[in-house]
């Protein structure tokens, strides 16, 4: 972290009558934090608008800066906030938009490996049973997972240092010195300290052997509890496991396989509901919450058809689809999505009627996140205008590629090929909403001789 931290001389001026006059940005100004709030509890009041990219704690201000990954997620997030303020530790905070465009922040060598996969909160790294190891604490479960798959089995150098990387036991890590040995990324007033500090016995005690795979993944279980969300105000954080994510490193001198990726325990089915049913199909909902987890099982209501459960691989991956997919337009219509009471969604008896209402996908090769290591984890992504597509084939010209996407409705703005690539590309359509259905319309589209179109949401513009 930067020692050079911006400066709130400006957000003053900014400020009059504790109202702020800039304009919208994807930084948050967040005002009048008490003392004894950490970081992560900060970082808590962005995630259900959407993934957080970069944060900076100025701790005697009771002041921080959130950035979010878009401009549309701060509105969001200011929007259903001004009128509803936020609780931390039962005192009220202010949220306003930054001068600031982005935050600029100098990360540490150690955290430049993970940082790919979102925003690093913490690092405390030791030597035990004569190995380094380290910790490590993002600020969303699901960046922890998407490291672990794709950088577990995987070596520093080449033939040595191989990464074994498990979920942790602890749900946060407490850092009181950043300097060589740990570090907190949220806090630019800590002491260097001595550097030689030992290892809490408290935390010692609670690390597993080398190389073993924890059964659970606790994240913050209950961690929405203190954010005081008002009542009926329209917006849940349910307190399921994965709202933060600790991993536990170990670089070994031995080569090793990447090992199977195993589920994460909790809720992982979600209630989705106001759907149009006259538009909607399990086949619909499989892609599009597909493109944040693992879809097993979809099933829409026999007598309600504008509502459906939708089972994702695990809690976390339903989350980040609550995330992203609350409060999407889809068919003409506002769609919620929420946490359901329900474990599991059982497939129709034989000889009970459902019209195909309720499928299996558990087996599908759709998933986009089975292989461990897919850089589909890399490359998740808010409803978006604009869409990545790739695996065009090298006769598909961007005139077919534009009447593809007209004969579904859509309005193209822009295409480009990659410069470097002409198997992917990006088009820009009219509306969110649109390229949300040319998703669902045209993923996996056949142009034949097995050739199949990959479509997603980015996060640039034409």
């Amino acid at each position: 972290m930067s020692n050079s931290t911006p400066t709130t001389d400006n957000e003053k001026k900014k400020i009059k009558g504790g109202k702020s006059q800039c304009l919208p940005s994807r930084v948050l100004h967040i005002r009048q934090i008490p003392s004894d709030v950490t970081g992560a509890e900060v970082i808590a009041l962005g995630l259900p608008f959407g993934k957080v990219t970069n944060f900076l704690m100025l701790k005697g201000k009771g002041q921080a800066f959130l950035e979010m990954a878009s401009t549309e997620a701060a509105v969001s997030m200011v929007n259903y906030y001004t009128p509803a303020t936020p609780h931390l530790h039962n005192r009220p905070v202010y949220i306003q938009y930054s001068n600031y465009k982005e935050l600029k922040t100098e990360n540490l060598h150690n955290q430049a490996i993970f940082s790919k996969f979102g925003y690093v909160l913490k690092i405390v790294m030791f030597h035990k049973n004569n190995q380094f190891q380290a910790l490590l604490q993002y600020a969303d479960a699901m960046n922890a997972y998407c490291a672990k798959m794709s950088l577990d089995g995987h070596s520093i150098y080449p033939g040595c240092c191989t990464l074994r990387i498990d979920f942790s036991k602890l749900t946060t890590l407490k850092v009181k010195y950043n300097n060589d040995k740990s570090r907190d990324f949220t806090r630019v007033d800590l002491p260097f300290g001595d550097g030689q500090r030992t290892l809490d016995a408290s935390l010692a005690a609670t690390f597993a052997t080398p190389n073993t795979i924890f059964p659970s993944y606790p994240g913050a279980a209950g961690f929405a509890q203190p954010l005081g969300f008002p009542q009926g105000a329209g917006i849940s954080v349910p307190a399921a496991p994965g709202a933060l994510g600790s991993l536990t490193i170990t670089p070994s001198t031995v080569s090793g396989q990447i090992p199977g990726v195993t589920g994460i325990p909790g809720n992982s089915v979600l209630l989705v509901s106001n759907l149009n049913p006259e538009a909607i199909t399990p086949y619909g909902l499989f892609i599009l919450f597909g493109v944040y987890g693992n879809v097993h099982r979809v099933k829409i209501m026999f007598k309600k058809r504008g509502i459906a459960l939708v089972q994702m691989a695990d809690a976390t991956q339903a989350q980040l689809a609550i995330n992203h997919l609350n409060g999407q337009r889809l068919y003409g219509r506002v769609m919620h999505t929420t946490l359901s009471k329900y474990q599991t969604i059982q497939l129709p008896r034989e000889g009970q009627e459902d019209k195909g209402l309720t499928k299996d996908y558990s087996n599908s090769p759709l998933h986009r996140f089975k292989n461990p290591g897919s850089k589909n984890c890399q490359n998740i992504f808010p409803p978006s205008a604009t869409l990545h597509l790739s695996n065009i084939p090298p006769s598909v010209t961007v005139d077919d590629l534009k009447n593809l996407f007209a004969s579904k409705g859509s309005t193209v703005k822009a295409f480009k090929f990659f410069q470097k690539d002409c198997k992917m590309g990006l088009i820009q359509l009219g509306s969110v909403e649109e390229a949300v259905h040319a998703l669902i319309e045209l993923h996996n589209h056949d142009f034949g001789e097995n050739q199949h179109l990959r479509v997603s949401f980015s996060k640039s513009t034409i």
